[in-house]
């Protein structure tokens, strides 16, 4: 499996382009913008798209989801909690830019579902508190975890949007992912990447003396 990592859009949000070197079968993961810079890639790369995937509504996260879904003719997944935020331009944040973004996921995920796609297994957890219906990936046998914005290096997502609620994203972050081994990558929406192990130390909303506890 080959992980690469492309910062795009208005806000520098990451955008992950998954492949398998044996097939070369890709999944793009939070296409933020910039379709066309994305297609270039995958191009010259000779890649195939299989699906695209989204760890959340936002719209630095989801703006090229569509022209990449119907250019290659791939099913776009998401939480279904997260299906109502993608399809209302108010709550997913695009009208703040000016724009009339909404999007309607091909593939609705459950917490706890386990999806295959180019011969990877990925396991969806529900991660709510950025938004309600928030997921991140993980793919347990390369020790890979895809956060979007629930946790980023030494913090964790912004929770005064639509949906989103600080307590809720903590809870989610202690029970669901510092469940995870120490050895865990964590890719996350925007900023360097990190390990489970890490933000359990470190982190200032999560250690023992926890910013958010204070």
């Amino acid at each position: 499996m080959k992980i690469q990592s492309y910062v795009l859009g208005m806000v520098h949000t990451n955008c992950y382009i998954v492949s398998n070197d044996q097939t070369k079968e890709t999944i793009v993961i939070d296409p933020p913008d910039q379709a066309l810079k994305i297609k270039n890639n995958l191009k010259e790369q000779e890649l195939n798209p299989v699906a695209v995937l989204l760890t959340h509504g936002h719209f630095d996260h989801i703006m090229a989801a569509g022209d990449l879904a119907d250019f290659y003719h791939i099913p776009v997944y998401a939480s279904e909690a997260e299906k109502e935020l993608l399809e209302d331009s108010d709550k997913n944040g695009s009208h703040m830019i000016g724009k009339n973004v909404v999007l309607t996921p091909d593939k609705l995920l459950q917490d706890n579902e386990i999806i295959s796609l180019a011969g990877i297994n990925i396991k969806v957890i529900h991660t709510p508190g950025h938004t309600a219906g928030g997921v991140c990936y993980y793919l347990w046998e390369e020790k890979v975890l895809f956060s979007g914005d629930t946790l980023f290096y030494e913090s964790v997502g912004r929770t005064d949007l639509p949906t989103g609620d600080m307590g809720t994203l903590i809870k989610s972050i202690r029970e669901k992912l510092m469940a995870l081994p120490d050895e865990v990558k964590v890719y996350p929406g925007h900023g360097d990447q990190t390990t489970i192990g890490h933000e359990r130390i470190y982190n200032p909303y999560l250690g023992e003396n926890n910013f958010w506890d204070l």
